[in-house]
């Protein structure tokens, strides 16, 4: 599956699309003093081999690489399209003065167009001094590799059946998020991964994410050693309260946990 180096996780955000506290909410998760019920949007940091890679880049993106205090990227890898995923490219403007170099940005060709349209500011032809630099490459269905490091893309179903959301499997640790179903073909890509994160967005069902049930039922078939939740509403609970009712080997993730593999 790749480098044998160890590998260190970062929760960078775990909220869903609106985040936790959503804005005007006073119900008891969005004035909850606890802090891990305290969510930006989600996204995670992956060290390994001398490599720092962030899988999406959601409108917290800055707030987050400044909590983390993050000096370096070599890649962005983006799931899908939608604004919680990828409105803070334009942050990467940051890396690209520090580094002296464009931004490397991994999506699929259909997630490149809405890239494009939403910061065409950046790929214009006469464009503005100090304007976001992103490299733009396409994945698809087939594992590719950054540097020495093998990624493999795990496609499922986030609302209709030709929208798509991709996970990545590094080595033996699998990142989902915003899937709603996903194929028996595509799970034989994660089986086998020690640690997987997958959304939960909240107990009822959704018409775009799996519920905390859905979640479970596809840990229990996929069986790994420890499993995390993430992308996570507050229409959940409170995480204190809800982490009762999950199995020994499940948690939620929170803002800022660091997980070794």
């Amino acid at each position: 599956m790749g480098s044998d180096s160890k590998m260190l996780v970062t929760f960078l955000g775990t909220g869903t699309s609106q985040g936790v506290p959503v804005i005007a909410c006073n119900c008891p998760v969005c004035t909850s003093t606890d802090p891990h019920d305290h969510r930006l949007r989600s996204s995670i940091l992956i060290e390994t081999g001398g490599l720092q890679f962030v899988i999406d880049c959601g409108p917290d993106f800055r707030q987050q690489m400044l909590r983390e205090k993050i000096q370096s990227i070599d890649a962005i890898l983006i799931t899908h399209g939608h604004k919680d995923h990828l409105g803070g490219l334009d942050d990467v403007r940051a890396f690209n003065y520090i580094l002296q170099r464009p931004t490397a940005v991994y999506a699929t060709k259909e997630v490149q167009k809405d890239i494009r349209r939403d910061y065409a500011y950046a790929f214009g032809d006469h464009r503005y001094p100090g304007v976001p630099e992103m490299y733009l490459h396409t994945y698809g269905k087939r594992p590719f590799y950054i540097q020495l490091q093998r990624i493999i893309p795990i496609r499922a179903v986030h609302f209709a059946e030709n929208q798509y959301v991709y996970g990545f499997r590094f080595n033996d640790f699998t990142y989902l998020t915003d899937v709603f179903r996903i194929s028996d073909e595509e799970k034989e890509k994660i089986r086998g991964s020690k640690v997987i994160v997958v959304n939960a967005l909240r107990k009822k069902p959704h018409y775009s994410h799996m519920n905390l049930e859905e979640a479970l039922s596809l840990l229990d078939d996929l069986k790994p050693e420890k499993a995390f939740l993430t992308h996570i509403s507050h229409q959940m609970g409170l995480q204190a309260e809800v982490e009762k009712e999950l199995p020994d080997y499940v948690r939620f993730a929170y803002d800022g946990l660091k997980i070794e593999i």
